[in-house]
């Protein structure tokens, strides 16, 4: 069986976690899925590429190896929507963005194979993101995590019009000392060419809101 994740130890309290770069899906559930959703077009794609320069400056990258559609490992392992009130995709999705069904009719995953994607993907990614942090955090005295995402511009079900193209999110101002989050969202918002927006349509997923304690 395939890992849960890659890692790449850093030498620098930065820590990049990338839940949704993953295009591994086992075949006992490719095979239950529709044609459309076998090319999982929900994938945040090229975001591992887009921090392979981050390993040379000494940042540690962990890596989800599988699809967002064989377990969302931004998502609370009981399944609390990370948006109240509006629309959600599950810890095991079962619609896709363009809320098309992942599943061929009736094969959709029941309560005792969602937890057993828990146990077997989702568990691990989380037990090393957060035996990681502890690790920075007894090495350096701190650890910065930065979660690593990608999306369509132009996403209905979630948003109307089009999202800016650097999206900065700490949990409404929660998750991250505010210093640190002001000198980090100002390189992006001088960044020549494109638009960029703090705490926007998206905060940060469950990551962001689980490991970002700024207190501790």
């Amino acid at each position: 069986m395939m890992e849960p994740y890659r890692f790449e130890q850093g030498t620098i309290p930065l820590l990049i976690s990338i839940p949704h770069d993953g295009q591994h899906v086992p075949d006992e559930i490719a095979a239950r899925m529709t044609s459309s959703a076998r090319e999982i077009p929900d994938t945040d794609w090229h975001v591992q590429r887009l921090y392979e320069f981050a390993g040379g400056l000494g940042a540690g990258r962990l890596t989800a190896t599988h699809s967002r559609y064989v377990i969302d490992l931004n998502r609370d392992s009981v399944g609390e929507a990370l948006y109240p009130g509006a629309d959600n995709t599950e810890i095991v999705p079962i619609t896709m963005f363009d809320r098309e069904p992942i599943y061929l009719r009736g094969a959709g995953p029941d309560a005792s194979e969602i937890a057993a994607r828990v146990a077997t993907y989702w568990q691990p990614y989380h037990d090393k993101l957060a035996a990681e942090i502890d690790r920075l955090c007894a090495q350096f005295g701190f650890a910065v995590v930065l979660d690593a995402h990608s999306i369509r511009s132009e996403v209905p079900r979630f948003f109307n019009g089009r999202l800016p193209d650097l999206n900065f999110g700490t949990a409404s101002g929660t998750s991250a000392d505010p210093e640190l989050a002001a000198r980090a969202f100002n390189i992006l918002d001088v960044a020549d060419g494109y638009s960029a927006i703090l705490n926007g349509r998206f905060t940060g997923g469950y990551i962001t809101r689980r490991y970002g304690t700024p207190g501790e």
